[in-house]
């Protein structure tokens, strides 16, 4: 039996952060000592190029950035595994996904379909990643999110590219939906962040409880382990 690993995705300004400290402060209340992770995770070398950039201090090609996000998740993939095996939960604050819906989501004018950096180049950096257990997909709509607080202060805050990071978002809730084998896939939850924050939260954990409770008998899975 190990912990369960639990990702919170969603547009900027979707709550994620607020969620998952959140979820993370109920837990350590209920007495379980989960880890709080977000990425990127800003701390380490290559955090500090990406956060560079997410700020616009500095310009990268869109392939290199994509690769740089894929290199900062994959410097703790051991630590993950490590964690959950030793039982303790981890929450986290965004993963591969995102680097999927916003790298996939560049240069791609209403006139075209064609997108710069093409949807399965996106994700293969990140196949064989440890993969969460539990997937919850905060969805705003765009123009609501845009009314909180802090919008538009980095460099992926734009509405328009905002709506598309959605649908990427989608495409990637359906896909895993639709996989039945486990653990290829992890289960994908749709949450209405919308509503006030209280709601949300009491969502969220009543998704989460039991997978902590009951942890997890299958070993760490790996991300679109189909594809290795």
């Amino acid at each position: 039996m190990r912990a369960p690993f639990i990702v919170i995705e969603g547009l900027d300004r979707s709550g994620k952060t607020t969620q998952t400290s959140l979820l993370h402060t109920r837990l350590e209340a209920e007495g379980i000592q989960a880890k709080l992770m977000k990425f990127p995770d800003r701390t380490t070398v290559i955090g500090q190029m990406i956060d560079s950039y997410l700020r616009s201090d500095s310009e990268l090609d869109d392939h290199v950035i994509h690769l740089l996000f894929s290199a900062n998740r994959w410097e703790l993939a051991s630590y993950i595994t490590q964690l959950l095996e030793a039982g303790t939960p981890i929450i986290c604050d965004r993963y591969a996904f995102s680097g999927i819906a916003f790298s996939a989501s560049k240069g791609i004018p209403s006139s075209t379909p064609s997108p710069k950096l093409p949807y399965e180049w996106c994700r293969s950096p990140d196949i064989g990643l440890p993969a969460p257990d539990l997937v919850l997909f905060l969805d705003i709509a765009p123009e609501r999110a845009k009314l909180r607080g802090g919008y538009g202060e980095e460099r992926y805050e734009k509405e328009e590219l905002q709506a598309r990071v959605r649908g990427i978002f989608q495409r990637l809730g359906s896909e895993m939906q639709n996989e039945t084998q486990r653990p290829v896939r992890p289960n994908w939850v749709t949450v209405d962040a919308g509503r006030e924050r209280k709601v949300v939260a009491n969502e969220v954990w009543s998704l989460v409880e039991p997978l902590v409770i009951n942890r997890i008998d299958d070993p760490v899975a790996k991300l679109w382990s189909d594809k290795l």
